[in-house]
């Protein structure tokens, strides 16, 4: 399920209270990858490229996101930052390109995780996604 939009002034806002949030709750062995559960986050791999979301499951073999998105183009918001560590600091820039939201995404190869501050996860969740060209 999408989460609703409005547009404001030509700016479309994704709504606070049309994203899910889920609590969750981590039974297992502590990780590093599990100390991510619950966190707003970049997560890069080889095949799936750059994906922001809420980290719900993480171990050696994977991750999965909730209210997630691909990064397809990328430049931090503050030009003195770069690459997507500079996005997870400052936000995306106008420029960027990024896909709809989506529910759940599981990642199942190597994979790194870079902790979103509060401004830098708005940002991507509220960028107008672009369609593939």
């Amino acid at each position: 399920m999408e989460p609703e939009t409005m547009m404001i002034n030509k700016v479309e806002y994704v709504r606070k209270d049309s994203i899910r949030q889920e609590n969750v709750v981590f039974a297992g062995k502590e990780s590093v990858a599990s100390r991510a559960i619950g966190n707003k986050v970049i997560v890069r791999s080889e095949n799936e490229g750059i994906n922001a979301g809420i980290v719900v499951l993480a171990d050696e073999t994977g991750i999965e996101l909730t209210s997630c998105r691909r990064i397809w183009y990328h430049k931090p918001k503050d030009k003195k930052l770069s690459w997507y560590e500079g996005v997870a600091v400052s936000g995306l820039d106008s420029c960027s390109k990024v896909s709809g939201t989506v529910n759940s995404k599981t990642i199942i190869e190597d994979y790194s995780i870079t902790l979103c501050s509060e401004d830098a996860f708005k940002s991507i969740m509220e960028i107008t996604p672009n369609a593939q060209s």
